[in-house]
């Protein structure tokens, strides 16, 4: 069973959610607060929970101090933001505390869900718009939360030309798995191959 919370204070769009959630697994049990405290108290470890969603914009706590606390609490957990309020500034924030996912509110059914997916395999979703903004707008150890330790890895051996069967060999993983990350590591970093997620990684500082 794919266990979920959500927290978010508008009623219809938890009720849109919930319909677009059901796309995710076919045994799926979602919990829903209402506001950051009851967030806290629903979230705080003594219930797994294979995914957490949170808007930023509730009553209760300032937002960045409540994702800290998210972390804290459940630290194998990915957090992931539903917002309307999508600034640069807010989404860099909150990947540096944390989160797995920066969600807009405005996003369409399939995205949400695609980007869950990823998020899910152990990937981290932007918005794109963000990942398209330049080097010289956002220094590139502002992107160091982009991809996982273990995505990270596989990128600097991909940036050596190595393949999925040498890479699974030298971490010590499956090559299915190294497909799976490879895989996360183009769609975060929106880009179309190989070599386009080389060129990224370095362009962002992810890599040498």
């Amino acid at each position: 069973m794919l266990k979920i919370l959500i927290a978010d204070d508008h009623e219809l769009f938890l009720d849109g959610l919930r319909l677009v959630l059901s796309g995710l697994d076919s045994n799926i049990a979602i919990d829903t607060v209402h506001n950051h405290k009851e967030l806290q108290e629903k979230a705080d470890g003594t219930v797994f929970y294979d995914l957490i969603l949170t808007d930023l914009a509730m009553p209760g706590l300032n937002w960045r101090e409540s994702l800290r606390l998210l972390k804290e609490h459940n630290p194998e957990t990915p957090v992931v933001i539903l917002s309307a309020v999508t600034e640069s500034e807010n989404v860099l924030q909150a990947v540096d505390i944390g989160a797995s996912g920066f969600i807009p509110k405005t996003a369409s059914s399939k995205l949400i869900l695609s980007a869950l997916q990823l998020i899910l395999s152990g990937g981290l979703y932007l918005p794109t718009e963000l990942l398209n903004l330049s080097e010289h707008t956002h220094p590139p150890l502002e992107h160091k939360g982009l991809l996982t330790p273990r995505q990270l890895d596989v990128l600097r051996l991909m940036g050596q030309s190595k393949s999925n069967k040498i890479i699974a060999k030298e971490l010590d993983l499956s090559e299915g798995t190294v497909k799976l990350h490879v895989t996360a590591i183009l769609k975060t970093l929106n880009v179309a191959n190989r070599t386009g997620a080389v060129i990224a990684g370095k362009k962002l500082g992810l890599i040498d």
